[in-house]
Protein backbone atom coordinates (compact mmCIF):
# COMPACT_ATOMS: atom_id res chain seq x y z
CA UNK A 1 0.00 0.00 0.00
CA UNK A 2 2.01 3.40 -1.13
CA UNK A 3 1.91 5.78 2.14
CA UNK A 4 -0.36 8.04 2.38
CA UNK A 5 1.16 11.97 1.20
CA UNK A 6 -0.06 14.15 4.25
CA UNK A 7 0.33 17.95 3.79
CA UNK A 8 0.20 20.78 6.58
CA UNK A 9 -1.32 24.29 5.68
CA UNK A 10 -1.11 26.94 8.75
CA UNK A 11 -4.04 28.71 8.65
CA UNK A 12 -6.27 28.12 5.40
CA UNK A 13 -6.32 26.11 2.41
CA UNK A 14 -4.01 27.41 0.00
CA UNK A 15 -5.00 28.70 -3.15
CA UNK A 16 -5.33 25.89 -6.22
CA UNK A 17 -6.09 22.93 -3.66
CA UNK A 18 -9.38 21.39 -5.38
CA UNK A 19 -11.17 18.47 -3.85
CA UNK A 20 -13.83 17.53 -6.83
CA UNK A 21 -17.14 16.78 -6.03
CA UNK A 22 -16.84 15.42 -2.97
CA UNK A 23 -14.27 15.81 0.23
CA UNK A 24 -13.95 13.68 3.55
CA UNK A 25 -13.40 16.22 6.66
CA UNK A 26 -12.30 16.14 10.30
CA UNK A 27 -11.70 18.22 13.03
CA UNK A 28 -9.47 17.89 16.12
CA UNK A 29 -10.68 20.68 18.93
CA UNK A 30 -9.06 21.45 22.57
CA UNK A 31 -12.37 19.23 24.32
CA UNK A 32 -15.99 17.75 23.53
CA UNK A 33 -17.66 21.26 24.45
CA UNK A 34 -17.89 23.73 21.31
CA UNK A 35 -18.69 26.67 23.14
CA UNK A 36 -15.22 26.15 25.57
CA UNK A 37 -13.30 24.36 23.52
CA UNK A 38 -12.30 25.36 20.36
CA UNK A 39 -11.45 24.44 16.85
CA UNK A 40 -7.39 23.65 16.47
CA UNK A 41 -7.49 21.51 13.75
CA UNK A 42 -9.10 20.96 9.81
CA UNK A 43 -8.08 17.57 7.92
CA UNK A 44 -10.04 17.38 4.47
CA UNK A 45 -9.04 14.28 1.77
CA UNK A 46 -10.51 14.31 -1.69
CA UNK A 47 -10.12 10.40 -1.15
CA UNK A 48 -7.36 9.91 -3.21
CA UNK A 49 -4.57 8.93 -0.92
CA UNK A 50 -4.32 12.60 -0.01
CA UNK A 51 -4.58 14.52 3.57
CA UNK A 52 -4.05 18.12 3.55
CA UNK A 53 -4.33 19.28 7.83
CA UNK A 54 -4.95 23.05 8.11
CA UNK A 55 -3.97 24.12 11.43
CA UNK A 56 -6.54 27.17 13.13
CA UNK A 57 -4.30 29.24 15.04
CA UNK A 58 -5.82 30.96 18.26
CA UNK A 59 -6.81 34.75 16.89
CA UNK A 60 -5.40 33.59 13.42
CA UNK A 61 -6.32 35.16 10.27
CA UNK A 62 -9.85 34.47 8.74
CA UNK A 63 -9.29 31.54 6.77
CA UNK A 64 -10.70 32.35 3.88
CA UNK A 65 -10.42 29.26 1.28
CA UNK A 66 -11.23 26.81 3.79
CA UNK A 67 -14.84 28.64 4.87
CA UNK A 68 -16.06 29.39 1.14
CA UNK A 69 -15.12 25.30 0.38
CA UNK A 70 -17.26 24.39 3.67
CA UNK A 71 -20.01 26.45 2.08
CA UNK A 72 -19.95 25.34 -1.55
CA UNK A 73 -23.46 23.62 -2.23
CA UNK A 74 -21.55 21.67 -5.34
CA UNK A 75 -19.18 19.96 -2.58
CA UNK A 76 -20.37 16.81 -0.91
CA UNK A 77 -18.69 16.70 2.61
CA UNK A 78 -18.07 13.26 4.20
CA UNK A 79 -17.56 13.24 8.03
CA UNK A 80 -18.04 10.65 10.44
CA UNK A 81 -20.67 11.69 13.70
CA UNK A 82 -21.00 15.08 11.37
CA UNK A 83 -23.34 16.79 14.50
CA UNK A 84 -19.90 17.43 16.19
CA UNK A 85 -17.69 18.56 13.58
CA UNK A 86 -20.49 20.73 12.18
CA UNK A 87 -20.89 22.63 15.57
CA UNK A 88 -17.27 22.84 16.07
CA UNK A 89 -16.78 24.26 12.33
CA UNK A 90 -19.51 26.68 13.03
CA UNK A 91 -18.98 27.81 16.86
CA UNK A 92 -15.12 27.88 15.31
CA UNK A 93 -15.43 29.57 11.99
CA UNK A 94 -18.96 31.01 11.68
CA UNK A 95 -19.87 28.86 8.65
CA UNK A 96 -22.83 26.15 8.41
CA UNK A 97 -21.59 23.38 6.55
CA UNK A 98 -23.83 21.99 3.89
CA UNK A 99 -24.41 19.49 1.83
CA UNK A 100 -23.46 16.30 4.35
CA UNK A 101 -23.09 12.76 4.20
CA UNK A 102 -22.64 10.76 7.80
CA UNK A 103 -20.83 7.50 7.78
CA UNK A 104 -21.84 7.31 11.39
CA UNK A 105 -25.79 7.60 10.69
CA UNK A 106 -25.33 5.89 7.55
CA UNK A 107 -23.58 2.67 9.43
CA UNK A 108 -26.30 3.24 12.16
CA UNK A 109 -28.91 2.93 9.40
CA UNK A 110 -27.22 -0.18 7.55
CA UNK A 111 -25.32 -2.21 10.00
CA UNK A 112 -28.32 -2.88 12.58
CA UNK A 113 -26.62 -5.68 13.14
CA UNK A 114 -24.11 -4.30 15.61
CA UNK A 115 -23.74 -1.22 18.10
CA UNK A 116 -20.39 -0.70 16.96
CA UNK A 117 -20.45 2.73 14.99
CA UNK A 118 -17.33 4.59 15.39
CA UNK A 119 -15.00 4.89 12.74
CA UNK A 120 -11.99 2.34 14.26
CA UNK A 121 -14.72 -0.12 14.08
CA UNK A 122 -16.35 0.77 10.66
CA UNK A 123 -12.68 0.93 9.05
CA UNK A 124 -11.55 -2.83 10.22
CA UNK A 125 -15.05 -4.45 9.38
CA UNK A 126 -15.70 -2.55 5.93
CA UNK A 127 -12.03 -2.11 4.65
CA UNK A 128 -9.58 -4.51 6.40
CA UNK A 129 -7.90 -1.82 8.08
CA UNK A 130 -6.37 -0.91 11.28
CA UNK A 131 -6.52 3.20 12.25
CA UNK A 132 -4.97 3.44 15.42
CA UNK A 133 -6.65 6.24 18.36
CA UNK A 134 -3.13 6.91 20.46
CA UNK A 135 -3.46 10.23 19.80
CA UNK A 136 -7.08 11.28 20.08
CA UNK A 137 -6.65 12.84 23.51
CA UNK A 138 -3.43 14.92 22.81
CA UNK A 139 -3.24 18.81 22.66
CA UNK A 140 -4.19 19.85 19.31
CA UNK A 141 -3.71 23.26 20.25
CA UNK A 142 -0.12 23.47 20.56
CA UNK A 143 1.82 25.51 18.19
CA UNK A 144 3.77 22.64 16.69
CA UNK A 145 2.23 19.70 16.16
CA UNK A 146 3.99 16.35 16.17
CA UNK A 147 4.06 13.90 13.11
CA UNK A 148 1.94 11.41 15.15
CA UNK A 149 -0.56 14.14 15.51
CA UNK A 150 -0.44 14.83 11.66
CA UNK A 151 -0.22 10.79 10.63
CA UNK A 152 -3.91 10.67 13.45
CA UNK A 153 -5.46 13.56 11.44
CA UNK A 154 -5.11 12.16 8.28
CA UNK A 155 -6.42 8.51 8.89
CA UNK A 156 -9.59 9.99 10.00
CA UNK A 157 -10.14 11.20 6.56
CA UNK A 158 -7.92 9.49 4.23
CA UNK A 159 -10.91 6.63 4.29
CA UNK A 160 -13.93 7.96 4.27
CA UNK A 161 -14.45 8.03 0.49
CA UNK A 162 -14.60 4.22 0.50
CA UNK A 163 -16.23 3.82 3.39
CA UNK A 164 -19.04 6.01 2.22
CA UNK A 165 -19.04 4.04 -1.20
CA UNK A 166 -19.76 0.62 1.03
CA UNK A 167 -22.26 2.25 3.28
CA UNK A 168 -24.33 3.28 0.18
CA UNK A 169 -24.44 0.07 -1.06
CA UNK A 170 -25.54 -1.40 2.03
CA UNK A 171 -28.55 1.58 2.48
CA UNK A 172 -29.40 0.64 -0.88
CA UNK A 173 -29.72 -2.69 -0.44
CA UNK A 174 -31.68 -2.37 2.83
CA UNK A 175 -34.08 0.09 1.23
CA UNK A 176 -33.29 3.00 3.75
CA UNK A 177 -31.57 5.18 1.17
CA UNK A 178 -34.28 7.73 1.66
CA UNK A 179 -33.88 7.70 5.43
CA UNK A 180 -30.23 8.21 5.47
CA UNK A 181 -30.56 11.37 2.85
CA UNK A 182 -33.63 13.06 5.15
CA UNK A 183 -31.42 12.64 8.13
CA UNK A 184 -28.29 14.33 6.20
CA UNK A 185 -30.31 17.50 5.48
CA UNK A 186 -31.39 17.82 8.84
CA UNK A 187 -27.91 17.70 10.33
CA UNK A 188 -27.05 21.19 9.91
CA UNK A 189 -30.01 21.75 12.49
CA UNK A 190 -29.13 19.17 14.97
CA UNK A 191 -26.07 21.29 15.52
CA UNK A 192 -27.58 24.36 16.01
CA UNK A 193 -29.74 22.65 18.31
CA UNK A 194 -26.97 21.32 19.76
CA UNK A 195 -25.61 24.92 20.32
CA UNK A 196 -28.77 26.52 21.51
CA UNK A 197 -28.88 24.20 24.79
CA UNK A 198 -30.82 21.12 23.36
CA UNK A 199 -27.65 18.86 23.05
CA UNK A 200 -29.19 15.95 25.39
CA UNK A 201 -33.20 16.48 25.25
CA UNK A 202 -35.03 14.38 22.92
CA UNK A 203 -37.38 17.25 21.42
CA UNK A 204 -39.38 14.17 19.61
CA UNK A 205 -40.20 12.80 22.73
CA UNK A 206 -43.71 13.14 24.51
Amino acid sequence: MTAPVVTLHLGDLPAGVGFGRSVAIDTETMGLNPHRDRLCVVQLSAGDGTAHIVQIHKDGPEPVRLKALLSDEQVLKIFHFARFDLAALFNGLGVMTAPIYCTKIASKLSRTYTDRHGLKELAHEILGLELSKHQQSSDWGAADLTQQQLAYAAHDVLHLHAIKHKLDAMLAREGRTAYAEAAFRFLPIRARLDLAGFADEDIFAH
